[in-house]
């Protein structure tokens, strides 16, 4: 991936591997504390619908607007910004990434503490316009981090750097279920309580508060567009590789979102398995789990420098810590079965030999067959078919995205802002899934996704190739 034309000084070469002097590891260890919030954050909005679905007496179409205010935000945010960038105003050019991620937090606190009005006056309208504030300040941070990430460092190796990152995510959304469980569901007692959301609310919004002053204290490396200073030919819009790849995002992220949104009342109904509230967000955990394991075998995957031998230690060694970790948190059953669906997701990655685009259309492939076989069975089956799906998710962002803005220059930022504008698909996917279920039934809902998947087969194969302007 070229965008090494950011540098933080003329005379400095482009950035070096992390292991050349280890110049940018501090900073890259600051900015996955940001991917860890984000992804806790955003996993919590699927305890949200459940519980305020309960409390409002909504339908599942009504609930799902819970991630329509949520993500349509991603949308709106990034083409505010990919629409003055295209005017030559392009934010984080102008402000610099690191203010760029400070104002993102700012936001994201003052969408936070909305959530205690919302409560107090029991306005669901206020709980979806409080969550739009807070994913608007996700937007902002969201366009800066990423192609900072990759920024810091080689570009061969800006795919592991991500998954690493979002492995980090991933352990945000793992622990949400759980601890948002524990928060909102075992204090709301026999019936629903809406009050029982304030508080976790309120106390994310003074950790992002002193985060936000945090990022703007600290030294960051400054990276500045040098490119922008002369070649002003051509657009974003001259890249295929991109826009498919914004397309790719659509359909990954509203899959990845509105299966993990269904995933506690598909799991309660009695011919799946029939689980209570509090004992599915358990397993709604393992679904965001399978990310972030199979995201730090991606980070593993995806470096380069590895031998043979320490490259199998490592998969090896993630592959008993998942087991061990989910055997004490859930049971041992549980445990095997899902070091099965680890071992596929390994097997898969040697049979692809560590290829970004191929692992990528591999990953879909299995999801489409498992997808497949949960509609077609039912009962425990489809359970572990559906809650696997997050296994093959895990490197599903890091690699369209370094696919996608692969040799983009000086269009790397609006790049960046086009494809979290793409996260749009999680706005709309999952109250197309939730209709889906109100006039069929859940089990078939599960259609909308598959058919998502069939497109990242499609870009892993074909899309992702570059065509010269």
């Amino acid at each position: 991936m070229t965008i090494n034309s950011l540098n933080t000084d003329a005379e400095n070469p482009a950035p070096g591997a992390l292991a050349e002097g280890n110049r940018y590891l501090l900073p890259l260890c600051f900015l996955t504390i940001l991917f860890f919030l984000w992804g806790f954050i955003t996993a919590l909005n699927d305890i949200l619908i459940p519980h305020l679905q309960d409390v409002f007496t909504l339908s599942n179409t009504q609930a799902m607007l819970v991630q329509f205010a949520f993500f349509i935000a991603y949308f709106v945010v990034s083409l505010v910004y990919f629409l003055f960038a295209q005017k030559g105003k392009d934010l984080l050019n102008i402000i610099g990434y690191q203010n760029g991620l400070s104002l993102g937090l700012f936001v994201m606190a003052a969408g936070c503490l909305l959530f205690r009005p919302a409560a107090s006056l029991a306005s669901y309208g206020l709980f979806l316009f409080a969550l739009f504030v807070l994913a608007g300040g996700m937007a902002i941070l969201q366009i800066a981090a990423n192609p900072y990430v990759s920024i810091l460092g080689r570009p061969e190796t800006a795919s592991g750097r991500l998954n690493l990152s979002q492995a980090l995510n991933s352990l945000g959304t793992t622990l949400a279920p759980i601890i948002g469980g524990i928060l909102i569901f075992s204090h709301s007692g026999l019936s629903a309580d809406v009050n029982s959301v304030a508080p976790p609310y309120t106390f994310m919004a003074a950790t992002l508060l002193l985060m936000a002053v945090f990022f703007k204290v600290i030294k960051l490396p400054a990276f500045e567009d040098v490119s922008l200073k002369h070649n002003t030919q051509g657009n974003v819009w001259q890249f295929r590789h991109l826009t498919l790849g914004a397309v790719c995002i659509f359909m990954y992220v509203g899959a990845e979102v509105a299966l993990g949104s269904i995933l506690i009342k598909y799991l309660g109904l009695p011919e799946i398995a029939g689980l209570g509230e509090l004992e599915a967000s358990v397993y709604l955990s393992l679904y965001w789990a399978g990310l972030m394991v199979g995201r730090f075998l991606g980070a593993i995957a995806f470096s380069d420098g590895l031998k043979r031998g320490t490259l199998v230690a490592l998969f090896a060694l993630v592959w008993l810590l998942a087991f061990g970790i989910c055997g004490i948190l859930v049971d041992w059953v549980a445990a095997s079965i899902w070091a099965g669906f680890i071992g596929i997701n390994i097997a898969l990655m040697f049979a692809c030999k560590f290829s970004p685009n191929r692992t990528l259309m591999a990953f879909a492939s299995v999801i489409v067959l498992l997808l497949a076989i949960a509609m077609l069975m039912g009962a425990q089956v489809a359970m572990w078919c559906v809650v696997a799906v997050g296994l093959f998710n895990s490197i599903m962002w890091s690699n369209v995205f370094t696919l996608a803005i692969n040799n983009l220059g000086r269009f790397t930022s609006q790049g960046s802002s086009m494809l979290i504008m793409a996260i749009l698909g999680a706005a709309l996917v999952p109250p197309l899934m939730g209709l889906v279920a109100d006039l069929v039934n859940m089990e078939m809902s599960l259609i909308v996704p598959l058919a998502c998947y069939l497109y990242v087969i499609y870009y892993g194969l074909h899309g992702y190739r570059q065509v010269k302007p």
